[in-house]
């Protein structure tokens, strides 16, 4: 980090050496997934001071990356007082900054899942006395698919010309599809 860390202790609470080793150790491990951290401040506030309930304390984080959208981190105890333990409170705060810190990183090294579309076609012809169909894919290809691929069962149904996504596998004598799913009005995909 450029900037030293930042530490606050708010709401009433007493600041100790356990717990600023304990925020410094976590700071430091943040490190390992962004070693583009510019600066932290992370503020622990002691909260209601309720003696029938306990002590419930908020974490709030607040990490600086250079060229992106900082790590803001405000973690409020949950209904089940998990977080009378200050200690609890900051593990599940900075576990929270470590998942954003990866996502950030994944995103900056373009390293995003990309999901594909499913491919898709049009169904070319049916020949429903022998329970087959022909899709014709967008690249031109004919697939084969039997009655028992259609996911619906509603093989009767289709018609030639209706828009259909699938998904295709190597068969006996060629390409087929062993998913068949007709495309609504409200999934239409682009025109073959």
């Amino acid at each position: 980090m450029q900037v030293p860390l930042q530490l606050a202790f708010e709401g009433g609470l007493e600041p100790s050496a356990a717990l600023h080793a304990r925020i410094e150790r976590e700071a430091a491990k943040l490190e390992q997934f962004s070693n583009r951290i510019t600066a932290c401040r992370v503020v622990l506030i002691g909260r209601s001071h309720n003696r029938r309930k306990g002590d419930l304390y908020q974490v709030r984080l607040h990490i600086s990356l250079p060229g992106r959208a900082d790590v803001v981190v405000d973690r409020n105890p949950p209904a089940d007082h998990a977080h009378e333990d200050p200690y609890v409170a900051l593990r599940d705060a900075f576990n929270a900054a470590r998942r954003q810190l990866q996502d950030h990183e994944r995103r900056f090294e373009g390293k995003v899942k990309a999901h594909e579309a499913p491919p898709h076609g049009r169904i070319a012809r049916l020949v429903p006395e022998q329970d087959y169909g022909i899709i014709e894919a967008a690249d031109g290809q004919e697939i084969y698919f039997h009655r028992n691929a259609v996911v619906t069962g509603d093989f009767d149904a289709l018609k030639p010309g209706d828009e259909v996504r699938f998904a295709e596998s190597e068969g006996d004598k060629g390409p087929q599809a062993s998913t068949v799913h007709k495309v609504g009005k409200s999934h239409i995909v682009t025109p073959i």
